[in-house]
């Protein structure tokens, strides 16, 4: 996603560049010039400074969940101890699930960028390209088939509705985990004078959260299928 940001900031940058040359005085032209250079420079001079802290952190972040799991392997699964590390290992789903509804969410959105921009883009420099200017008909060229694969991206991944399957799926084993941890809806049990112990709490939280990691794997699935099929019909 960041370097299709980059791709098509670079030849936005290209379009706006080539346009203040061709119309504008040379003063204009030469500060264009600069200002798209030194904003490219300082992107790739704050990447490149950040870089070894972002792999520092996530090599931390490695050996914590692996020092976590080394811990929990040796706990029985039925215990309440093995249960209760289960459901709060919900929580490392549902933030994964979500960092990937967001992540798609991105993409979409994203592409969706990308096609209307480009659109505008590419009529504005068909209506300046009055004097036929070589670079100006590449660039409209380049932006039009930048769009049309934007659109097909978009409609064969499927951004938006994986996002919302995973957003979904996320919200519902949160909801459990609230409802088990307050003994809340079906966590209470059918009797109020007998309320289920907490394993029988955390062995229903664990049923309901395989239950719908496997919806979700389904909905994925289909999703895959139904890209499948769509490509199969348009060739």
């Amino acid at each position: 996603m960041a370097t299709g940001g980059l791709a098509l900031t670079a030849l936005l940058g290209y379009t706006v560049v080539v346009g203040l040359w061709e119309t504008q005085p040379q003063f204009l032209r030469w500060a264009g010039l600069l200002i798209v250079t030194a904003l490219w420079v300082s992107a790739g001079w704050a990447f490149l400074l950040n870089r070894p802290k972002i792999v520092a952190r996530a090599g931390a972040l490695r050996n914590a969940l692996q020092d976590r799991q080394s811990a929990a392997a040796k706990l029985p699964l039925d215990s309440p101890s093995g249960l209760r590390i289960y459901r709060e290992a919900s929580l490392e789903i549902i933030d994964q699930y979500r960092r990937g509804a967001n992540k798609n969410r991105r993409v979409h959105n994203l592409f969706q960028a990308v096609i209307l921009t480009g659109s505008i883009v590419t009529s504005s420099l068909t209506a300046m390209n009055q004097g036929n200017s070589a670079a100006l008909r590449s660039v409209t060229i380049a932006l039009s088939a930048l769009v049309g694969i934007s659109a097909a991206v978009t409609g064969y991944f499927k951004f938006r509705e994986r996002g919302y399957n995973l957003q979904s799926t996320a919200d519902e084993i949160e909801k459990h985990y609230n409802a088990s941890q307050f003994m809340l809806d079906e966590y209470a049990g059918s009797d109020p004078a007998h309320p289920l112990s907490e394993p029988d709490r955390l062995r229903m939280f664990a049923r309901y959260v395989e239950k719908l990691k496997e919806e979700q794997r389904k909905r994925e699935l289909q999703l895959e299928q139904s890209s499948s099929a769509s490509e199969e019909r348009s060739s």
